[in-house]
């Protein structure tokens, strides 16, 4: 049995339950659901034909229930890298970490993980309305500069090329993690495909302007441009803005765990368009998730 860790890095309440979270390691199933928004937990759930619990702290609601025989867990993170620090941290622990000991766990369980969120694209040619599956995740905040974590092929060459193309840009450390191959195939194989850009803000660090003045205003233009790849036919290119995807992606391959993020496209930032029907594209996107178990 290893050392095992203090009760100020790994908190765990009078209950027995994990500090934010709230939640006991039988409360969650190993495969999860995260969303954004709290509401958008019973927009989820009740696709579910059977609910058994329901738990809530903060901004973190939990719901874990049936789809037929197989158990699923919708969680809300909140908005941004640095609620998904403490959501995937937490539910790391109740899978692998014995909370009655603070000890790591011998054999290592890893979750699937699926975000089901909201996006804006920065392509001209992506309709609002499409549901897309990121294939990597480029992270704009600092949130990988905490943890180590190691490189595939394509990841370091997409994040070289990225640092390349906003090398006139200082002070942003770009991460860059691709999506679980597996899950990319089993939910994303008939969904449209691009590279997520994750930031750490929804005003100016998404190039947005209302009354403060933002340092790079051409910030879309520029991701816009991004191209990976050696022939016009192979090349990637970033699709989308968003929030949590590159967060996500890193750290769930830095614990051992399965990611993708499925993105509503809500907005179109190239014609500054927004759907007036945003509700129905979530919608759309649960059930193209949901089809696929």
């Amino acid at each position: 049995m290893g050392q095992a860790l203090s009760p100020a890095d790994l908190i765990i309440n009078p209950d027995g339950s994990i500090y934010h979270l709230n939640l006991l390691p039988e409360d969650i199933s190993d495969t999860i659901i995260t969303v954004g928004d709290p509401d958008r937990v019973f927009e989820v759930s009740k696709h579910l034909d059977h609910i058994e619990l329901k738990k809530g702290k903060r901004e973190f609601i939990t719901h874990t229930g049936y789809l037929g025989k197989k158990r699923i867990t919708v969680i809300s993170t909140g908005i941004g890298t640095d609620n998904i620090d403490i959501v995937f941290n937490e539910l790391d622990a109740l899978v692998n970490i014995d909370l009655s000991t603070r000890t790591i766990k011998q054999e290592l369980t890893s979750l699937n993980i699926i975000r089901i969120g909201t996006s804006g694209t920065i392509q001209s040619d992506i309709p609002m309305g499409t549901i897309l599956a990121s294939t990597f995740g480029i992270g704009l905040d600092s949130l990988m500069q905490y943890y180590l974590h190691e490189l595939s092929g394509d990841e370091a060459q997409i994040l070289t090329s990225f640092k390349s193309h906003i090398s006139h840009i200082k002070g942003i450390n770009p991460y860059v993690t691709a999506a679980d191959s597996t899950l990319l195939k089993q939910i994303g194989s008939e969904m449209q495909q691009g590279i997520t850009v994750t930031a750490p803000g929804f005003y100016a660090p998404q190039g947005r302007q209302v009354r403060a003045k933002n340092t790079i205003p051409d910030l879309i233009t520029l991701l816009n441009s991004f191209r990976y790849g050696n022939s016009a036919s192979s090349q990637q290119r970033i699709t989308n803005l968003e929030m949590e995807t590159a967060g996500i992606y890193a750290l769930a391959k830095t614990l051992g765990h399965k990611a993708l993020s499925v993105n509503a496209i809500l907005a179109n930032r190239v014609n500054q368009s927004f759907s007036p029907d945003p509700a129905a594209t979530v919608e759309k996107a649960i059930k193209m998730v949901f089809d696929k178990f």
